[in-house]
Protein backbone atom coordinates (compact mmCIF):
# COMPACT_ATOMS: atom_id res chain seq x y z
CA UNK A 1 0.00 0.00 0.00
CA UNK A 2 1.29 3.44 -0.85
CA UNK A 3 -0.02 7.01 -0.97
CA UNK A 4 -0.53 9.13 -4.07
CA UNK A 5 -1.40 12.69 -5.03
CA UNK A 6 -3.14 14.23 -8.02
CA UNK A 7 -5.57 12.71 -10.48
CA UNK A 8 -3.19 10.42 -12.38
CA UNK A 9 -4.02 7.47 -10.16
CA UNK A 10 -7.34 8.84 -8.93
CA UNK A 11 -9.01 7.91 -12.23
CA UNK A 12 -7.07 4.69 -12.89
CA UNK A 13 -8.52 1.23 -12.43
CA UNK A 14 -6.13 -1.26 -10.80
CA UNK A 15 -5.43 -4.64 -12.31
CA UNK A 16 -7.07 -7.64 -10.70
CA UNK A 17 -4.95 -8.68 -7.69
CA UNK A 18 -3.27 -12.04 -8.01
CA UNK A 19 -5.14 -14.89 -6.32
CA UNK A 20 -8.21 -12.85 -5.35
CA UNK A 21 -10.58 -15.50 -6.74
CA UNK A 22 -9.37 -17.83 -3.99
CA UNK A 23 -9.85 -15.33 -1.20
CA UNK A 24 -12.82 -14.35 0.96
CA UNK A 25 -13.42 -11.73 3.63
CA UNK A 26 -15.14 -11.43 6.99
CA UNK A 27 -15.94 -7.91 8.15
CA UNK A 28 -16.76 -7.43 11.83
CA UNK A 29 -19.38 -4.71 12.22
CA UNK A 30 -21.44 -2.98 9.56
CA UNK A 31 -20.51 0.66 10.10
CA UNK A 32 -19.13 2.92 7.39
CA UNK A 33 -15.65 1.39 7.64
CA UNK A 34 -16.91 -2.15 7.01
CA UNK A 35 -19.37 -1.16 4.30
CA UNK A 36 -16.77 0.79 2.35
CA UNK A 37 -14.14 -1.93 2.88
CA UNK A 38 -16.58 -4.34 1.23
CA UNK A 39 -17.09 -1.86 -1.61
CA UNK A 40 -13.32 -1.51 -2.11
CA UNK A 41 -12.96 -5.29 -2.08
CA UNK A 42 -15.49 -5.47 -4.92
CA UNK A 43 -14.53 -2.41 -6.99
CA UNK A 44 -10.73 -2.36 -6.70
CA UNK A 45 -9.97 -5.80 -5.32
CA UNK A 46 -12.42 -7.43 -7.77
CA UNK A 47 -13.42 -9.96 -5.13
CA UNK A 48 -16.70 -11.81 -5.69
CA UNK A 49 -19.46 -10.34 -3.56
CA UNK A 50 -20.63 -13.74 -2.41
CA UNK A 51 -17.19 -14.24 -0.83
CA UNK A 52 -17.69 -11.22 1.44
CA UNK A 53 -19.46 -11.68 4.79
CA UNK A 54 -20.47 -8.76 7.03
CA UNK A 55 -21.08 -9.82 10.65
CA UNK A 56 -23.23 -7.37 12.65
CA UNK A 57 -24.33 -7.66 16.29
CA UNK A 58 -27.50 -5.60 15.69
CA UNK A 59 -30.30 -6.19 13.19
CA UNK A 60 -29.47 -3.06 11.16
CA UNK A 61 -26.44 -1.88 9.21
CA UNK A 62 -24.87 1.56 9.47
CA UNK A 63 -23.08 1.71 12.80
CA UNK A 64 -22.82 5.31 13.99
CA UNK A 65 -24.28 6.71 10.76
CA UNK A 66 -27.86 6.32 11.85
CA UNK A 67 -31.30 7.80 11.42
CA UNK A 68 -34.42 5.79 12.19
CA UNK A 69 -38.11 6.13 12.89
CA UNK A 70 -38.59 4.08 16.02
CA UNK A 71 -42.23 2.88 16.09
CA UNK A 72 -42.71 3.57 19.79
CA UNK A 73 -40.41 6.58 20.30
CA UNK A 74 -40.25 8.59 17.06
CA UNK A 75 -37.42 9.95 14.92
CA UNK A 76 -33.93 9.36 16.32
CA UNK A 77 -30.51 10.60 15.21
CA UNK A 78 -27.71 10.01 17.69
CA UNK A 79 -25.47 12.43 15.81
CA UNK A 80 -24.17 13.38 12.40
CA UNK A 81 -20.80 13.77 10.71
CA UNK A 82 -19.63 17.05 9.25
CA UNK A 83 -18.05 16.68 5.80
CA UNK A 84 -15.89 18.79 3.50
CA UNK A 85 -14.60 18.74 -0.05
CA UNK A 86 -11.20 17.26 0.80
CA UNK A 87 -12.37 13.92 2.11
CA UNK A 88 -10.43 12.23 -0.65
CA UNK A 89 -11.13 8.59 0.22
CA UNK A 90 -14.81 9.14 1.02
CA UNK A 91 -15.51 10.75 -2.34
CA UNK A 92 -13.30 8.17 -4.11
CA UNK A 93 -15.71 5.38 -3.16
CA UNK A 94 -18.98 7.31 -3.32
CA UNK A 95 -18.31 8.32 -6.92
CA UNK A 96 -18.90 4.62 -7.62
CA UNK A 97 -22.03 4.15 -5.50
CA UNK A 98 -25.30 4.83 -7.39
CA UNK A 99 -27.60 7.41 -5.85
CA UNK A 100 -31.01 6.23 -4.67
CA UNK A 101 -32.41 9.73 -5.19
CA UNK A 102 -31.15 10.85 -8.60
CA UNK A 103 -31.29 8.67 -11.70
CA UNK A 104 -28.00 8.03 -13.52
CA UNK A 105 -26.01 9.74 -10.78
CA UNK A 106 -23.63 8.65 -8.06
CA UNK A 107 -23.94 9.57 -4.40
CA UNK A 108 -21.06 12.00 -4.99
CA UNK A 109 -22.88 13.61 -7.93
CA UNK A 110 -26.01 14.04 -5.85
CA UNK A 111 -24.05 15.47 -2.91
CA UNK A 112 -22.00 17.83 -5.12
CA UNK A 113 -25.01 19.26 -6.95
CA UNK A 114 -26.95 19.70 -3.71
CA UNK A 115 -24.18 21.65 -1.97
CA UNK A 116 -23.53 23.79 -5.05
CA UNK A 117 -27.19 24.76 -5.30
CA UNK A 118 -27.73 25.14 -1.55
CA UNK A 119 -24.36 25.98 0.06
CA UNK A 120 -24.06 25.61 3.79
CA UNK A 121 -23.33 28.53 6.09
CA UNK A 122 -24.64 29.83 9.38
CA UNK A 123 -26.24 33.23 9.87
CA UNK A 124 -26.09 32.91 13.65
CA UNK A 125 -23.47 30.61 15.14
CA UNK A 126 -23.70 31.66 18.80
CA UNK A 127 -26.62 32.81 20.95
CA UNK A 128 -26.94 34.05 24.52
CA UNK A 129 -29.52 35.58 26.88
CA UNK A 130 -32.41 33.37 25.73
CA UNK A 131 -32.14 33.41 21.97
CA UNK A 132 -30.30 36.64 21.31
CA UNK A 133 -27.53 36.68 18.72
CA UNK A 134 -24.25 36.81 20.66
CA UNK A 135 -22.69 38.90 17.88
CA UNK A 136 -19.31 37.24 17.98
CA UNK A 137 -18.82 38.94 14.60
CA UNK A 138 -16.88 35.93 13.33
CA UNK A 139 -13.93 37.00 15.46
CA UNK A 140 -11.57 34.51 17.07
CA UNK A 141 -10.43 36.88 19.89
CA UNK A 142 -7.12 35.08 20.36
CA UNK A 143 -4.62 36.99 22.48
CA UNK A 144 -0.97 37.13 21.49
CA UNK A 145 -0.27 34.51 24.14
CA UNK A 146 -2.98 32.17 22.82
CA UNK A 147 -1.78 32.71 19.24
CA UNK A 148 1.76 31.80 20.27
CA UNK A 149 0.45 28.64 21.96
CA UNK A 150 -1.34 27.70 18.74
CA UNK A 151 1.86 28.10 16.73
CA UNK A 152 3.83 26.11 19.29
CA UNK A 153 1.33 23.22 19.18
CA UNK A 154 1.41 23.26 15.39
CA UNK A 155 5.20 22.93 15.41
CA UNK A 156 5.40 20.26 18.15
CA UNK A 157 5.92 16.65 17.08
CA UNK A 158 3.43 13.94 17.96
CA UNK A 159 6.08 12.14 19.98
CA UNK A 160 6.27 15.13 22.32
CA UNK A 161 2.48 15.19 22.80
CA UNK A 162 1.92 11.60 23.90
CA UNK A 163 -0.65 11.32 26.73
CA UNK A 164 -0.83 15.12 27.04
CA UNK A 165 -4.15 16.90 27.48
CA UNK A 166 -5.22 20.11 25.76
CA UNK A 167 -4.88 21.87 29.13
CA UNK A 168 -1.20 20.88 29.11
CA UNK A 169 -0.49 23.03 26.05
CA UNK A 170 -2.93 25.95 26.37
CA UNK A 171 -3.47 28.58 29.05
CA UNK A 172 -6.74 30.14 30.21
CA UNK A 173 -6.23 32.88 27.59
CA UNK A 174 -6.94 30.32 24.90
CA UNK A 175 -9.99 28.81 26.59
CA UNK A 176 -11.58 32.24 26.95
CA UNK A 177 -11.37 32.91 23.20
CA UNK A 178 -14.14 32.64 20.64
CA UNK A 179 -11.85 30.25 18.76
CA UNK A 180 -12.17 27.68 21.55
CA UNK A 181 -15.94 28.20 21.73
CA UNK A 182 -16.28 27.57 17.99
CA UNK A 183 -13.79 24.72 18.07
CA UNK A 184 -14.94 22.70 21.07
CA UNK A 185 -18.65 22.87 20.19
CA UNK A 186 -18.15 22.09 16.51
CA UNK A 187 -15.79 19.15 17.00
CA UNK A 188 -16.86 18.07 20.54
CA UNK A 189 -13.44 18.61 22.08
CA UNK A 190 -13.22 18.84 25.87
CA UNK A 191 -10.35 20.55 27.73
CA UNK A 192 -9.02 17.21 29.00
CA UNK A 193 -8.94 15.62 25.54
CA UNK A 194 -5.81 14.69 23.61
CA UNK A 195 -3.45 17.51 22.64
CA UNK A 196 -2.02 15.16 20.03
CA UNK A 197 -5.44 14.77 18.42
CA UNK A 198 -6.09 18.50 18.54
CA UNK A 199 -2.82 19.13 16.72
CA UNK A 200 -3.90 16.71 14.02
CA UNK A 201 -7.18 18.59 13.66
CA UNK A 202 -5.43 21.95 13.35
CA UNK A 203 -3.12 20.59 10.67
CA UNK A 204 -5.85 18.65 8.86
CA UNK A 205 -8.37 21.48 8.63
CA UNK A 206 -6.18 24.57 8.57
CA UNK A 207 -7.57 25.40 5.12
CA UNK A 208 -10.99 25.78 6.76
CA UNK A 209 -10.01 28.19 9.53
CA UNK A 210 -11.81 30.98 7.72
CA UNK A 211 -15.02 28.96 7.59
CA UNK A 212 -14.97 27.97 11.25
CA UNK A 213 -17.06 30.83 12.68
CA UNK A 214 -19.89 30.57 10.11
CA UNK A 215 -19.51 26.83 9.32
CA UNK A 216 -19.21 27.59 5.59
CA UNK A 217 -16.47 24.95 5.50
CA UNK A 218 -19.07 22.20 5.96
CA UNK A 219 -21.22 20.22 3.59
CA UNK A 220 -24.19 18.01 4.45
CA UNK A 221 -26.29 15.29 2.85
CA UNK A 222 -29.90 15.81 1.79
CA UNK A 223 -31.34 13.55 4.47
CA UNK A 224 -29.89 11.93 7.58
CA UNK A 225 -26.70 10.05 6.87
CA UNK A 226 -28.29 6.63 7.21
CA UNK A 227 -30.65 7.29 4.32
CA UNK A 228 -28.20 9.38 2.27
CA UNK A 229 -25.00 7.33 2.71
CA UNK A 230 -25.65 3.95 4.30
CA UNK A 231 -28.67 2.82 2.29
CA UNK A 232 -27.03 3.43 -1.12
CA UNK A 233 -23.95 1.51 0.07
CA UNK A 234 -25.99 -1.41 1.39
CA UNK A 235 -27.98 -1.48 -1.86
CA UNK A 236 -24.75 -1.55 -3.90
CA UNK A 237 -23.33 -4.40 -1.81
CA UNK A 238 -26.50 -6.45 -1.95
CA UNK A 239 -26.62 -6.06 -5.72
CA UNK A 240 -23.13 -7.62 -5.70
CA UNK A 241 -24.37 -10.51 -3.52
CA UNK A 242 -22.52 -9.55 -0.34
CA UNK A 243 -23.66 -11.69 2.60
CA UNK A 244 -25.08 -9.68 5.55
CA UNK A 245 -25.29 -11.68 8.78
CA UNK A 246 -27.17 -9.87 11.57
CA UNK A 247 -27.63 -10.57 15.30
CA UNK A 248 -24.11 -11.97 15.39
CA UNK A 249 -21.54 -10.95 17.99
CA UNK A 250 -17.90 -11.70 17.17
CA UNK A 251 -16.49 -12.38 20.62
CA UNK A 252 -12.91 -13.03 19.59
CA UNK A 253 -10.54 -13.43 16.67
CA UNK A 254 -7.90 -15.99 17.57
CA UNK A 255 -4.52 -15.06 16.13
CA UNK A 256 -1.49 -17.32 15.74
CA UNK A 257 1.77 -15.41 16.19
CA UNK A 258 4.88 -17.13 14.91
CA UNK A 259 7.97 -14.94 14.90
CA UNK A 260 7.09 -11.85 12.84
CA UNK A 261 4.01 -13.47 11.31
CA UNK A 262 0.45 -13.03 12.55
CA UNK A 263 -2.41 -15.09 11.10
CA UNK A 264 -6.03 -14.95 12.25
CA UNK A 265 -7.15 -18.59 12.38
CA UNK A 266 -10.54 -18.67 14.13
CA UNK A 267 -13.59 -16.45 14.56
CA UNK A 268 -15.50 -17.03 17.80
CA UNK A 269 -19.15 -16.03 17.36
CA UNK A 270 -22.32 -15.76 19.39
CA UNK A 271 -25.16 -15.95 16.90
CA UNK A 272 -28.63 -15.47 18.35
CA UNK A 273 -27.34 -16.89 21.64
CA UNK A 274 -25.61 -19.88 20.03
CA UNK A 275 -21.81 -20.23 20.20
CA UNK A 276 -20.08 -20.93 16.89
CA UNK A 277 -16.59 -20.88 15.42
CA UNK A 278 -15.32 -20.29 11.89
CA UNK A 279 -11.93 -21.69 10.96
CA UNK A 280 -9.78 -19.43 8.82
CA UNK A 281 -6.81 -19.80 6.52
CA UNK A 282 -4.47 -17.09 5.26
CA UNK A 283 -6.84 -16.66 2.30
CA UNK A 284 -9.70 -15.61 4.60
CA UNK A 285 -9.22 -11.91 5.34
CA UNK A 286 -10.60 -10.43 8.56
CA UNK A 287 -11.41 -6.73 8.96
CA UNK A 288 -12.23 -5.73 12.54
CA UNK A 289 -13.95 -2.51 13.55
CA UNK A 290 -12.47 -2.27 17.04
CA UNK A 291 -14.40 -0.13 19.52
CA UNK A 292 -17.45 2.02 18.82
CA UNK A 293 -18.63 5.45 19.94
CA UNK A 294 -22.28 4.36 19.80
CA UNK A 295 -21.86 0.98 21.49
CA UNK A 296 -24.31 0.31 24.33
CA UNK A 297 -26.51 3.33 23.56
CA UNK A 298 -29.60 3.61 25.76
CA UNK A 299 -32.74 5.54 24.89
CA UNK A 300 -35.29 7.47 26.88
CA UNK A 301 -38.48 9.14 25.74
CA UNK A 302 -40.43 12.30 26.37
CA UNK A 303 -41.14 11.25 29.97
CA UNK A 304 -38.04 9.26 30.89
CA UNK A 305 -34.28 9.88 30.73
CA UNK A 306 -31.92 7.54 28.93
CA UNK A 307 -30.30 5.32 31.52
CA UNK A 308 -26.52 5.72 32.04
CA UNK A 309 -24.47 2.59 31.42
CA UNK A 310 -20.86 1.46 31.23
CA UNK A 311 -21.60 -1.78 29.41
CA UNK A 312 -18.69 -2.52 27.07
CA UNK A 313 -20.87 -4.24 24.49
CA UNK A 314 -19.54 -6.45 21.72
CA UNK A 315 -17.11 -4.09 19.97
CA UNK A 316 -15.13 -3.05 23.06
CA UNK A 317 -15.04 -6.54 24.51
CA UNK A 318 -13.78 -7.90 21.18
CA UNK A 319 -11.00 -5.33 21.10
CA UNK A 320 -10.02 -6.21 24.68
CA UNK A 321 -9.93 -9.91 23.78
CA UNK A 322 -7.70 -9.17 20.81
CA UNK A 323 -5.43 -6.84 22.79
CA UNK A 324 -4.91 -9.59 25.36
CA UNK A 325 -3.28 -11.67 22.62
CA UNK A 326 -0.77 -9.17 21.28
CA UNK A 327 0.54 -5.76 22.42
CA UNK A 328 0.47 -4.48 18.84
CA UNK A 329 -3.34 -4.68 18.88
CA UNK A 330 -3.55 -1.56 21.03
CA UNK A 331 -4.82 -0.52 24.43
CA UNK A 332 -8.61 -0.23 24.41
CA UNK A 333 -8.70 0.73 28.09
CA UNK A 334 -7.18 4.12 27.18
CA UNK A 335 -10.39 4.95 25.30
CA UNK A 336 -13.23 3.14 27.06
CA UNK A 337 -12.30 3.57 30.73
CA UNK A 338 -12.06 6.54 33.09
CA UNK A 339 -14.04 9.03 31.01
CA UNK A 340 -14.62 12.14 33.17
CA UNK A 341 -18.17 12.60 34.46
CA UNK A 342 -18.29 16.05 32.85
CA UNK A 343 -17.86 14.50 29.37
CA UNK A 344 -20.53 14.69 26.71
CA UNK A 345 -22.74 11.62 27.10
CA UNK A 346 -26.24 12.67 25.99
CA UNK A 347 -27.71 13.81 22.70
CA UNK A 348 -31.39 14.23 21.94
CA UNK A 349 -33.63 14.25 18.87
CA UNK A 350 -36.49 16.73 19.11
CA UNK A 351 -39.38 16.58 16.63
CA UNK A 352 -41.79 19.50 16.49
CA UNK A 353 -45.40 18.33 16.25
CA UNK A 354 -46.91 21.66 15.14
CA UNK A 355 -45.74 25.09 13.98
CA UNK A 356 -45.55 26.80 17.38
CA UNK A 357 -41.78 26.44 17.85
CA UNK A 358 -40.83 27.27 14.26
CA UNK A 359 -40.88 31.10 14.69
CA UNK A 360 -38.19 30.91 17.38
CA UNK A 361 -36.05 28.70 15.15
CA UNK A 362 -36.53 31.07 12.21
CA UNK A 363 -35.64 34.13 14.25
CA UNK A 364 -32.23 32.68 15.09
CA UNK A 365 -31.42 30.92 11.82
CA UNK A 366 -32.90 33.77 9.72
CA UNK A 367 -34.26 31.16 7.32
CA UNK A 368 -37.64 29.50 6.79
CA UNK A 369 -37.15 26.02 8.34
CA UNK A 370 -39.82 24.52 6.07
CA UNK A 371 -38.18 25.70 2.81
CA UNK A 372 -36.31 22.43 2.19
CA UNK A 373 -32.94 24.17 2.23
CA UNK A 374 -30.18 24.86 4.76
CA UNK A 375 -31.71 25.99 8.06
CA UNK A 376 -29.21 26.58 10.88
CA UNK A 377 -26.19 25.83 8.69
CA UNK A 378 -24.64 23.62 11.36
CA UNK A 379 -24.74 23.86 15.12
CA UNK A 380 -25.92 26.90 17.06
CA UNK A 381 -24.33 27.18 20.51
CA UNK A 382 -25.84 28.86 23.57
CA UNK A 383 -22.61 30.25 25.04
CA UNK A 384 -24.19 30.97 28.43
CA UNK A 385 -25.71 27.52 28.76
CA UNK A 386 -24.36 25.64 31.77
CA UNK A 387 -24.61 22.46 29.67
CA UNK A 388 -22.81 24.29 26.84
CA UNK A 389 -25.81 23.27 24.73
CA UNK A 390 -25.76 23.27 20.95
CA UNK A 391 -28.41 22.33 18.42
CA UNK A 392 -28.77 22.00 14.66
CA UNK A 393 -31.48 21.73 12.03
CA UNK A 394 -30.21 20.36 8.77
CA UNK A 395 -32.27 20.52 5.61
CA UNK A 396 -35.89 19.55 6.29
CA UNK A 397 -37.36 17.05 5.96
CA UNK A 398 -34.43 15.24 7.59
CA UNK A 399 -36.15 11.90 6.97
CA UNK A 400 -37.75 10.94 3.68
CA UNK A 401 -41.02 9.95 5.36
CA UNK A 402 -41.06 12.90 7.79
CA UNK A 403 -44.37 14.83 7.69
CA UNK A 404 -43.84 18.19 5.99
CA UNK A 405 -45.23 20.12 8.96
CA UNK A 406 -42.67 18.62 11.35
CA UNK A 407 -39.06 19.63 12.02
CA UNK A 408 -36.30 17.41 13.40
CA UNK A 409 -33.75 19.07 15.68
CA UNK A 410 -30.58 17.50 17.06
CA UNK A 411 -29.44 18.72 20.50
CA UNK A 412 -26.39 17.99 22.62
CA UNK A 413 -24.73 19.32 25.77
CA UNK A 414 -20.95 19.18 26.00
CA UNK A 415 -20.93 19.26 29.83
CA UNK A 416 -22.93 16.41 31.31
CA UNK A 417 -22.75 16.90 35.07
CA UNK A 418 -23.85 20.53 35.36
CA UNK A 419 -27.41 21.55 36.36
CA UNK A 420 -29.34 23.32 33.62
CA UNK A 421 -30.36 26.99 33.60
CA UNK A 422 -34.12 26.38 33.35
CA UNK A 423 -34.26 22.73 34.39
CA UNK A 424 -32.08 22.44 37.48
CA UNK A 425 -30.78 18.99 36.59
CA UNK A 426 -27.84 17.62 34.66
CA UNK A 427 -28.64 16.60 31.09
CA UNK A 428 -28.04 12.93 32.00
CA UNK A 429 -30.86 13.13 34.56
CA UNK A 430 -33.35 14.72 32.17
CA UNK A 431 -36.28 13.21 30.32
CA UNK A 432 -36.87 14.22 26.72
CA UNK A 433 -39.42 16.83 27.77
CA UNK A 434 -36.98 18.37 30.26
CA UNK A 435 -34.22 18.58 27.62
CA UNK A 436 -36.78 20.22 25.31
CA UNK A 437 -37.61 22.76 28.02
CA UNK A 438 -33.95 23.67 28.48
CA UNK A 439 -33.58 24.09 24.70
CA UNK A 440 -36.78 26.15 24.38
CA UNK A 441 -35.52 28.40 27.17
CA UNK A 442 -32.22 29.05 25.38
CA UNK A 443 -33.86 29.80 22.01
CA UNK A 444 -36.04 32.47 23.58
CA UNK A 445 -39.46 30.92 24.21
CA UNK A 446 -41.29 32.85 26.98
CA UNK A 447 -40.86 30.89 30.20
CA UNK A 448 -44.59 30.62 30.89
CA UNK A 449 -45.06 28.77 27.57
CA UNK A 450 -42.13 26.38 27.86
CA UNK A 451 -43.64 23.43 29.81
CA UNK A 452 -46.71 23.24 27.58
CA UNK A 453 -44.73 23.45 24.32
CA UNK A 454 -42.23 20.82 25.50
CA UNK A 455 -45.05 18.45 26.37
CA UNK A 456 -47.54 18.98 23.53
CA UNK A 457 -45.60 20.55 20.63
CA UNK A 458 -42.40 18.51 20.89
CA UNK A 459 -41.43 14.86 21.08
CA UNK A 460 -37.88 14.48 22.37
CA UNK A 461 -35.82 11.29 22.55
CA UNK A 462 -32.67 11.40 24.70
CA UNK A 463 -29.81 9.01 23.94
CA UNK A 464 -27.08 8.10 26.41
CA UNK A 465 -23.82 7.34 24.58
CA UNK A 466 -21.22 6.15 27.09
CA UNK A 467 -18.32 6.20 24.59
CA UNK A 468 -19.25 9.09 22.30
CA UNK A 469 -16.04 11.08 22.90
CA UNK A 470 -13.71 8.11 23.36
CA UNK A 471 -11.90 8.98 20.12
CA UNK A 472 -10.36 12.03 21.77
CA UNK A 473 -9.12 10.55 25.04
CA UNK A 474 -5.43 11.31 25.72
CA UNK A 475 -3.29 8.66 24.12
CA UNK A 476 0.21 7.64 23.19
CA UNK A 477 1.55 6.25 19.94
CA UNK A 478 0.70 2.55 19.79
CA UNK A 479 -2.50 2.82 21.83
CA UNK A 480 -4.44 2.40 18.60
CA UNK A 481 -3.40 -0.60 16.48
CA UNK A 482 -2.03 0.03 13.01
CA UNK A 483 -4.53 -0.61 10.23
CA UNK A 484 -2.49 -3.68 9.34
CA UNK A 485 -0.23 -4.65 12.28
CA UNK A 486 3.32 -5.51 11.35
CA UNK A 487 3.55 -9.12 10.20
CA UNK A 488 -0.21 -9.56 9.82
CA UNK A 489 -1.12 -11.72 6.83
CA UNK A 490 -4.90 -11.62 6.98
CA UNK A 491 -6.00 -9.36 9.86
CA UNK A 492 -6.68 -5.62 9.65
CA UNK A 493 -8.23 -3.02 11.95
CA UNK A 494 -10.57 -0.45 10.43
CA UNK A 495 -12.54 2.51 11.72
CA UNK A 496 -11.66 5.39 14.00
CA UNK A 497 -9.82 3.33 16.62
CA UNK A 498 -7.29 2.07 14.08
CA UNK A 499 -4.19 4.15 13.45
CA UNK A 500 -3.34 5.82 10.15
CA UNK A 501 -0.87 8.73 9.92
CA UNK A 502 -1.95 12.37 9.96
CA UNK A 503 -5.70 11.97 9.39
CA UNK A 504 -8.27 12.86 12.05
CA UNK A 505 -10.73 10.62 13.89
CA UNK A 506 -14.44 11.34 14.39
CA UNK A 507 -14.83 11.79 10.63
CA UNK A 508 -16.37 9.75 7.83
CA UNK A 509 -13.09 10.18 5.97
CA UNK A 510 -11.13 8.36 8.66
CA UNK A 511 -13.46 5.36 8.51
CA UNK A 512 -13.14 5.13 4.73
CA UNK A 513 -9.40 5.80 4.68
CA UNK A 514 -8.67 2.95 7.10
CA UNK A 515 -10.94 0.67 5.05
CA UNK A 516 -9.15 1.58 1.82
CA UNK A 517 -5.69 1.15 3.34
CA UNK A 518 -6.66 -2.23 4.83
CA UNK A 519 -8.07 -3.62 1.57
CA UNK A 520 -5.22 -2.31 -0.56
CA UNK A 521 -2.63 -3.75 1.85
CA UNK A 522 -4.08 -7.23 2.34
CA UNK A 523 -4.96 -7.68 -1.35
CA UNK A 524 -1.88 -5.84 -2.65
CA UNK A 525 -4.02 -3.58 -4.83
CA UNK A 526 -1.74 -1.66 -7.18
CA UNK A 527 -3.31 1.79 -6.90
CA UNK A 528 -2.40 4.67 -4.61
CA UNK A 529 -4.47 5.60 -1.59
CA UNK A 530 -5.08 9.37 -1.85
CA UNK A 531 -2.83 11.26 0.53
CA UNK A 532 -4.41 13.48 3.17
CA UNK A 533 -4.94 16.98 1.73
CA UNK A 534 -1.67 18.75 2.46
CA UNK A 535 -2.96 22.22 3.32
CA UNK A 536 -0.71 22.36 6.39
CA UNK A 537 2.29 22.39 4.05
CA UNK A 538 0.99 25.11 1.72
CA UNK A 539 2.55 28.47 2.63
CA UNK A 540 -0.41 30.31 1.05
CA UNK A 541 -2.86 28.47 3.29
CA UNK A 542 -0.68 29.03 6.35
CA UNK A 543 -0.57 32.74 5.67
CA UNK A 544 -4.27 33.17 4.93
CA UNK A 545 -5.28 31.14 7.99
CA UNK A 546 -2.85 33.15 10.13
CA UNK A 547 -4.43 36.35 8.88
CA UNK A 548 -7.88 35.01 9.71
CA UNK A 549 -6.80 33.96 13.21
CA UNK A 550 -5.47 37.46 13.85
CA UNK A 551 -8.95 38.95 13.24
CA UNK A 552 -7.58 41.36 10.67
CA UNK A 553 -4.59 42.60 12.68
CA UNK A 554 -1.30 42.89 10.81
CA UNK A 555 1.65 40.75 11.77
CA UNK A 556 3.63 43.83 12.78
CA UNK A 557 0.99 44.57 15.43
CA UNK A 558 1.28 41.26 17.27
CA UNK A 559 4.00 39.26 18.95
CA UNK A 560 4.24 36.09 16.93
CA UNK A 561 7.97 35.43 17.31
CA UNK A 562 8.81 32.94 14.59
CA UNK A 563 7.70 35.24 11.76
CA UNK A 564 7.83 38.74 13.20
CA UNK A 565 11.45 38.44 14.37
CA UNK A 566 12.47 37.34 10.90
CA UNK A 567 10.61 40.24 9.31
CA UNK A 568 12.02 42.73 11.79
CA UNK A 569 15.49 41.48 11.00
CA UNK A 570 15.11 41.49 7.25
CA UNK A 571 12.59 44.31 6.96
CA UNK A 572 9.25 44.02 5.18
CA UNK A 573 10.14 46.81 2.78
CA UNK A 574 13.21 44.89 1.62
CA UNK A 575 11.00 41.96 0.61
CA UNK A 576 9.13 44.07 -1.97
CA UNK A 577 9.34 42.61 -5.43
CA UNK A 578 9.66 39.08 -4.06
CA UNK A 579 7.18 36.23 -3.83
CA UNK A 580 7.24 36.54 -0.02
CA UNK A 581 5.95 40.11 -0.18
CA UNK A 582 3.26 39.14 -2.68
CA UNK A 583 2.06 36.29 -0.45
CA UNK A 584 2.01 38.50 2.65
CA UNK A 585 0.01 41.15 0.80
CA UNK A 586 -2.38 38.65 -0.75
CA UNK A 587 -3.12 37.01 2.60
CA UNK A 588 -3.80 40.33 4.33
CA UNK A 589 -0.95 40.00 6.82
CA UNK A 590 0.50 43.38 5.72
Amino acid sequence: MYYSNGNYEAFARPKKPEGVDYKSAYLVGSGLASLTAAAFLIRDGQMKGENIHILEELDLAGGSLDGILNPSRGFIIRGGREMENHFECLWDIFRSIPSLEVENASVLDEFYWLNKEDPNYSKCRVIEKQGQNAHTENKFTLTDKASEEMVKLFLTSEEELQDKKITDVFSEDFFESNFWLYWCTMFAFEKWHSALEMRRYIMRFIHHIGGLPDLSALKFTKYNQYESLVLPLVNYLKEHNVDFVYNTVVENVLVDTNGDSKIAHTLVLNQNGEKKTIDLTENELVFVTNGSITESTTYGDNNHPAQPTKDLGGSWQLWKNLANQDASFGKPEKFCENLPEESWFVSATLTTLDDKVAPYIEKISQRDPYAGKVVSGGIVTAKDSSWLMSYTLNRQPHFKNQPKDQLVVWIYGLLSNKPGDFIKKSITECSGSEIAQEWLYHIGVPVDQIPDLATHSCNTIPCYLPYITSYFMPRALGDRPLVVPEGSKNLAFIGNFAETPRDTVFTTEYSVRTAMEAVYTLLNVDRGVPEVFASAYDIRTLMSSSARLLDGRKITDVKVPFLVKHLEKKGIEKSKGTMIYELLKESGLI
